[in-house]
């Protein structure tokens, strides 16, 4: 996770998958909504496979959520993020020399 560039998102699979734990998304939420705050982990860029952030409309984690992704250029709509425009989309290379695994 740590590797999103600002300004793109990520779901909870994508980042599963990357991990080699395919169809452990769930998995994915449990370990970040547990990780130590000090990690500073990016958790903003995270959201579930449609696109939707991933706390009800309105909550204050919600608001928070949306709050971080817009000062970072992520257009929030309806709770949602257009992934076809802000998904990360890591090259082969990116996956070779920069991820850390």
């Amino acid at each position: 996770m740590q590797q999103i560039p600002s300004g793109t998102v990520a779901s909870y699979g994508q980042i599963a998958d990357l991990a080699g734990l395919p169809g452990r998304a769930r998995l994915v939420g449990k370990a970040l909504g547990r990780a130590p705050k000090e990690m500073k982990l990016p958790w903003q860029r995270v959201l579930r496979s449609d696109g939707q952030l991933a706390f009800p409309p309105g909550s204050l984690s919600a608001q928070t959520q949306k709050g971080l992704l817009q000062e970072e250029g992520v257009v929030v709509l309806n709770n949602r993020v257009r992934l076809k425009d802000f998904q990360w989309q890591p090259g082969f290379a990116e996956l070779l020399f920069e991820l850390k695994y």
